[in-house]
């Protein structure tokens, strides 16, 4: 049961859209920080550390202190883990190469 409370906390921050543009930004530029992540978006800073925290909370995102700053990046392992379980599983074997499927 802990797996799928896992990965339900995985898809819960992977629906919100301003959460993806967040992680698709740290995966084009690793080590933003709070700040550099705040430029370019129609969102104040209190709302783009919120949904860091939860993306963190999900383990979509680590952290790193450098000095005074946070740099955040992208951690591809759990979205990885729903590939493998969810969209491997269910496709055919050459469009999954390299991958195994995980039953549950």
């Amino acid at each position: 049961m802990v797996a799928y409370q896992v990965m339900d906390d995985v898809f819960k921050a992977l629906a919100d859209p301003r959460r993806r543009a967040l992680l698709d930004r740290l995966q084009a530029e690793p080590g933003q920080t709070l700040g550099e992540l705040c430029q370019g978006v129609e969102m104040s800073r209190q709302a783009v550390s919120r949904h860091l925290a939860i993306l963190e909370e999900a383990k979509l995102v680590a952290t790193i202190r450098r000095r005074r700053e946070k740099l955040h990046y992208l951690n591809p392992v759990p979205i990885h883990e729903i590939a493998d379980r969810w969209i491997c599983k269910y496709q055919r074997a050459a469009r999954c190469v390299g991958r195994t499927a995980v039953a549950t």
